[in-house]
């Protein structure tokens, strides 16, 4: 018998695989950047799927098999996607997770990283319009250096995203977005 990993987890991404099954990708705290099957996710009524949608945060049940992790339970906890009311914070977070995907090979077990994405779909969802660049900015930068692409100095902790501090980011920008750019030539992508 496997062991099961329960774990809180936001779905960063999701691809279809097969008829019915998908490929997710999650950001957990415990286990890091995490690639799962679900299978059936994508069947009409399926138990799992509304828990396993592009930016949920759910308490999962993971399996290590011998093809590599297998989802085998999920309950929703947070549809950070639907907290976001329209389209330009999704594009944010799409960005921001897209990089971490992208810059993660296989799986990371840096568990730094969760605090990062879930502050940063918090600020999305509550905070006005126009701080989500600054906060955008904050958390590719943070999620860069926790990966070893940044050394510079960063403010605040991992999660927080207050508006005082994404005023000083944007004051910043410039210095910023040099930083997250080379962070990215730094990484090969």
């Amino acid at each position: 018998m496997r062991h099961k990993y329960e774990t809180r987890g936001i779905v960063l991404s999701r691809t279809p695989s097969g008829e019915a099954n998908a490929f997710v990708t999650l950001l957990t705290p415990t286990l890091g950047l995490v690639r799962a099957r679900a299978q059936s996710v994508r069947r009409s009524g399926a138990k799992l799927s509304a828990a396993l949608v592009t930016f949920a945060e759910s308490d999962l049940v993971l399996v290590r098999g011998r093809e590599g992790w297998r989802v085998t339970g999920a309950v929703l906890a947070e549809n950070w996607f639907g907290k976001m009311e329209c389209a330009a914070p999704r594009r944010r977070a799409a960005r921001v997770s897209g990089l971490l995907v992208r810059l993660v090979a296989g799986e990371a077990p840096e568990p730094e990283l969760f605090p990062i994405i879930k502050g940063f779909f918090e600020a999305l969802a509550a905070l006005p319009e126009e701080a989500h660049e600054s906060a955008e900015m904050l958390a590719a930068l943070r999620s860069l250096a926790i990966l070893g692409l940044d050394a510079g100095l960063i403010q605040g902790a991992s999660s927080v995203f207050a508006p005082t501090l994404l005023a000083s980011v944007e004051t910043e920008r410039a210095d910023y977005i040099a930083r997250i750019n080379r962070g990215i030539i730094a990484s090969g992508l």
